[in-house]
């Protein structure tokens, strides 16, 4: 089986811990393409697969975009440009399904998931509107499946007390990059911060990126099942 990562930095693994990686751990006798890209947002997504065309025989496609249409907002500089409106958004999402669609035999859109682990901040309002967006959006596709990440986090939220930490400083994210790249270092700068999910309330640390690796599992199998029969 062949299967695409599309994503940001939450899909490359850097910062934090790599989901794509625990995923390649667990499935060996698959072939994963991870093409996350750190800062991604709808638009710069949009711009990179006009330029670099994706294979066409995958199996399923995982497109995991969106959060950084809001976590940059929150950033001095932006490196790449943002939706500046829910209806951009979902034009430029319905653009990026239509590239991605005759390219997979399924492709699963996944919500973004959070921008800091308090789920009643403003942040995570917005990521909520998105998320419905790219839900109407995916229901147009019979190929399409919905997966919606924030529901799957705020559920195990709402069983802990996390700080309301948010990294909005550039140099402590690049820092992250460079100095935190183990996952025990990664887990213990996390829990210093009050995160349970998180390297920084975006970026996975070891039990994020488990909680995203069984939702990814779970279609996977779901698939490899149905072909199987």
């Amino acid at each position: 089986m062949k299967i695409a990562l599309i994503g940001d930095s939450l899909t490359e693994g850097r910062p934090g811990v790599s989901f794509s990686q625990m995923l390649k751990d667990k499935y060996p006798q698959f072939q994963f393409d991870n093409l996350g890209k750190p800062g991604e947002t709808i638009k710069s997504l949009h711009s990179r697969l006009s330029k670099t065309k994706l294979d066409t025989d995958y199996n399923i496609s995982f497109l995991w975009i969106g959060v950084n249409d809001v976590y940059s907002k929150l950033l001095k500089v932006q490196a790449q440009p943002v939706a500046e409106d829910h209806q951009i958004f979902s034009e430029y999402f319905s653009k990026v399904l239509d590239m991605v669609i005759p390219t997979s035999d399924r492709v699963i859109a996944v919500s973004p998931a959070i921008v800091g682990e308090d789920i009643k901040n403003p942040s995570n309002s917005e990521l909520r509107v998105l998320s419905s967006i790219i839900e109407t959006v995916s229901h147009k596709h019979t190929k399409v499946s919905f997966l919606n990440m924030q529901s799957v986090f705020e559920r195990h939220l709402s069983n802990v007390s996390s700080s309301k930490y948010v990294s909005i400083g550039v140099l402590t994210v690049m820092k992250d990059v460079l100095f935190y790249k183990n996952p025990k270092r990664i887990d213990q700068l996390s829990k210093k911060r009050g995160l349970h999910f998180t390297l920084d309330g975006i970026h996975l640390n070891s039990h994020g990126a488990s909680i995203v690796t069984e939702e990814f599992s779970k279609v996977i199998d779901q698939f490899s099942s149905n072909n199987n029969k």
